[in-house]
């Protein structure tokens, strides 16, 4: 199969063919006949669609699993993590464990969130229990912010649905799916402002899960003071932290481009809130990665010529707990300053090196589990081998520090670190 890449930009181009060159796969780029395929999520659709006959050889690999959207795609996502819980319920998995009142005590690492049209009655019971709550809603198959809004009462809803020209909420299948999810109003502030975190997550496998985690992601700051006063739920400058909004603000800053390394917010909260604290946050959002990525694996066509490096979007409130907010599969490469240029050039060279280590020829065959020295700014964050051969008193069954011993009793110290292979 003869196939042309589909650049999202030129910066992106120039970055991979940089990459390529160094490979000496130049010639092979320069004829647009390639042997590796980085493709939008638009063409890994055709690729893979039964009506198109493609069939991909053993030395042509891509950049998307086929049907990634069970995990990118907004209402996907979170239907798949509620089918985890209850699976783990049934089978009585500690990790589903819920609190006196019903609620999860570890997988709550979603906000609560409904589809619209088709929740909708659900939806309005959950806010009645709560009238003064403030609610997010997104379009499923969006991304950079649009469409995005937040409403504070049930009338706000009815004028959505009465602007998208529908009479009701029952059976819909032209009207737009939403999603709707309790915003997170209390997000931890840094110099009065919010922030969310993008983490590159790189997925070789699904069957057995084999994950890695980049170290050098970063924080999105708004350029608007955040309040939760109802009078300013419209301004997106305050509320959302996506850099296709934020960069049209009056207050935006294009030398830093509002944004923060991780290890920048480490420093930071290490120095405000103490190192323990801080580990302890961050081993909680390792955690629920890989939580989301079980959540999605038996669902997931683990196509043996696919990887994927996804962009997850975590909120952290002031009580320095985390919240997925969404996954994107394909995180931006653009470059919106001279730091973020370095980070997605090595980025994208270190997924390059455990694609195809050695620069080698792509063999789809080959066992997936690249040496150490070719991982980059990479780490492991959880292989399903290794936790399955090292027994299920290392397998990770818990948050952070609470995994469960052989015979599936939770650490009693939750303070002292628990060794677990997915770290």
């Amino acid at each position: 199969m003869a196939g042309k890449v589909k650049w999202v930009t030129d910066i992106e181009k120039s970055v991979l063919i940089n990459n390529f060159e160094k490979r000496g796969w130049i010639q092979v780029a320069e004829n647009e006949d390639w042997n590796f395929y980085w493709m939008s999520v638009q063409t890994i659709r055709n690729v893979f669609s039964v009506e198109t006959g493609y069939r991909l050889s053993d030395d042509q690999i891509v950049n998307h699993f086929p049907n990634h959207y069970e995990l990118t795609r907004k209402d996907l996502m979170v239907k798949n993590i509620k089918r985890y819980r209850k699976e783990l319920e049934k089978e009585g998995s500690p990790l589903a464990e819920k609190d006196e009142n019903g609620k999860y005590i570890y997988l709550d690492f979603v906000p609560v969130t409904f589809m619209l049209p088709a929740d909708y009655n659900l939806f309005v019971e959950e806010f009645r229990k709560n009238p003064s709550s403030t609610w997010i809603m997104k379009p499923c198959g969006k991304a950079q912010g649009k469409g995005i809004f937040l409403i504070n009462k049930l009338s706000q809803i009815k004028k959505w649905s009465r602007d998208s020209k529908t009479s009701s909420f029952v059976s819909q299948s032209s009207k737009e799916a939403y999603v709707i999810s309790l915003y997170i109003n209390n997000p931890l502030l840094i110099g009065g402002k919010k922030f969310d975190l993008r983490l590159y997550v790189l997925v070789s496998t699904y069957r057995p899960l084999r994950c890695y985690m980049y170290k050098l992601g970063f924080c999105r700051f708004c350029t608007v003071k955040y309040t939760p006063s109802t009078s300013e739920l419209d301004n997106m400058f305050v509320h959302l932290t996506n850099v296709a909004i934020q960069k049209h603000g009056d207050d935006y800053n294009h030398i830093h481009g509002g944004k923060w390394t991780v290890s920048n917010l480490r420093l930071y909260l290490e120095s405000t809130r103490g190192k323990e604290v801080t580990n302890k946050l961050f081993d909680e959002i390792h955690w629920i990665i890989v939580q989301s990525l079980k959540a999605v694996a038996p669902v997931m066509n683990n196509d043996k010529h696919c990887f994927e490096c996804y962009g997850y979007d975590i909120i952290i409130d002031d009580k320095l707990k985390p919240w997925l907010i969404e996954v994107n599969a394909s995180p931006s490469l653009t470059s919106s300053t001279a730091n973020d240029r370095i980070l997605k050039y090595n980025l994208i060279n270190d997924t390059l090196n455990i694609a195809v280590p050695n620069g080698e020829i792509p063999d789809c065959k080959w066992n997936k589990s690249p040496p150490k020295e070719v991982l980059g700014n990479y780490e492991v964050l959880y292989d399903e081998e290794m936790a399955q051969s090292d027994g299920p008193e290392r397998d990770p069954r818990g948050r952070a520090g609470q995994s469960t011993g052989a015979k599936g009793s939770r650490a009693r110290d939750l303070g002292k670190p628990v060794l677990t292979t997915w770290k």
